[in-house]
């Protein structure tokens, strides 16, 4: 039975002692609460870590609270690190750790794609599915920010960590069972590189979903739009606090050269105009004019339509997807997307996650082959089955014999 302790820890030495206990144990489960309605970056307030033998909540607001104990313990590599949907979380201890991201990982959401509990399934349905329990979600949406925290939120918050080791174990199990641990391999390399939670400036501007594609108007939005992220994150402000994105875009396409010109942009005022802002926004839009056209962004090749015979190929994916993920108890997701059945479409050997280890023994391989012609997919006695082409013409062959 795990214990749970309503009492934040505020303290560093019970911060510190919670960590020397928690360094010892196999694995951990972690949850965090925050905010970032208005700022840039996530406000962490709350952390919680689960034991074998309970569950404690860590203030992670208390005044002269450091940190590092808790960072050293999610970067102890003899101690697994236990979310659900983890990307999130990682992404704030990610920033305040200066760069580190825990390690090593176990994601259970992604588990529970790997185990056939659907696709992004979340935390309450999969407690309900594993545990058979139900999750209090009233307090999901309080203001973690406000102090004091009262008992029925530090009950839900911790609540979320003492399933997750019910859970986590049981898809292990799963996982072992199968052969599958490899599966998760990937994907929490991905997790847990720190290159995932990198801010790239000059990519921002692609948030805005521009429909123009004048090299010229691109090349001057990537610059604008980069001043704004960078200002955001100095500021730690959402972006639009900083300016919105219908004037990121108007600034783009009007390109002005003066204070005056700027002025007349809607949701720029006097104060960004003729501030440090205004001086960064003129000198973004003169670099970005001056960018030679070989060296302007481009947006995305828009798919056009496939030829018929390649829709066609692209929905027998799409059914030999949904074959291949029920034989092996696996969402669909987890193997391809329809980017990907597109892409393999026209080029079978296309460098795709689904042509390379577990996936392509699973659905690359057999994709191929569909494609080649080399199996076929019918229905057989009222379900869909998958058979190579040669036995079913032997099948054939022996009927007719």
């Amino acid at each position: 039975m795990i214990e749970y302790d309503l009492t934040p820890i505020t303290e560093q030495a019970a911060l510190e002692a919670l960590c020397q206990e928690a360094a010892q144990e196999p694995y951990i489960t972690v949850d965090t609460e925050f905010v970032r309605e208005t700022t840039y970056w996530p406000q962490l307030c709350l952390v919680q870590i689960g034991t074998a033998s309970k569950a404690v909540a860590i203030d992670t607001l208390a005044p002269e609270l450091d940190l590092a104990p808790l960072f050293a313990l999610m970067a102890n590599p003899k101690v697994l690190k236990v979310f659900h949907a983890a990307r999130q979380d990682l992404e704030i201890m990610h920033y305040l750790s200066g760069g580190q991201v825990p390690t090593p990982l176990f994601d259970t959401q992604i588990a529970a794609m790997v185990c056939g509990f659907g696709e992004n399934i979340g935390y309450e349905p999969l407690v309900n599915a594993i545990v058979g329990a139900q999750v209090d979600k009233s307090s999901r949406y309080t203001n973690w920010a406000k102090r004091p925290l009262t008992e029925k939120q530090i009950d839900y918050a911790l609540g979320d960590v003492s399933h997750l080791r019910t859970v986590y174990e049981h898809l292990q199990t799963m996982m072992s069972e199968k052969g599958r641990e490899h599966w998760l391999d990937e994907e929490m390399a991905i997790l847990g590189s720190p290159d995932t939670y990198a801010v790239d400036f000059r990519q921002s501007w692609k948030r805005l979903k521009p429909r123009s594609d004048k090299p010229k108007f691109l090349a001057i939005l990537r610059e604008v739009a980069d001043v704004r992220e960078r200002e955001a994150q100095r500021r730690d402000v959402p972006r639009n606090r900083v300016m919105r994105d219908d004037a990121v875009l108007e600034l783009a396409a009007a390109a002005p050269q003066t204070q005056d010109a700027l002025l007349a942009i809607r949701g720029v005022d006097k104060g960004r105009a003729q501030g440090a802002l205004g001086a960064a926004l003129l000198e973004a839009i003169r670099v970005g004019a001056a960018t030679p056209k070989a060296d302007c962004p481009q947006l995305p090749k828009r798919q056009g339509k496939l030829p018929g015979y390649l829709t066609a190929q692209v929905e027998l994916l799409r059914v030999l997807l949904q074959f291949q993920s029920q034989e092996f108890g696996v969402a669909p997701k987890l193997l391809a997307n329809a980017d990907d059945l597109r892409t393999m479409a026209q080029n079978p050997e296309a460098d795709l996650p689904a042509n390379r280890g577990w996936r392509n023994e699973i659905f690359g391989q057999k994709a191929r082959e569909l494609l080649a012609g080399q199996i076929c997919i019918r229905i057989h006695d009222g379900r869909v089955v998958c058979q190579s082409v040669e036995a079913l013409k032997k099948a054939d062959q022996d009927s007719a014999d």
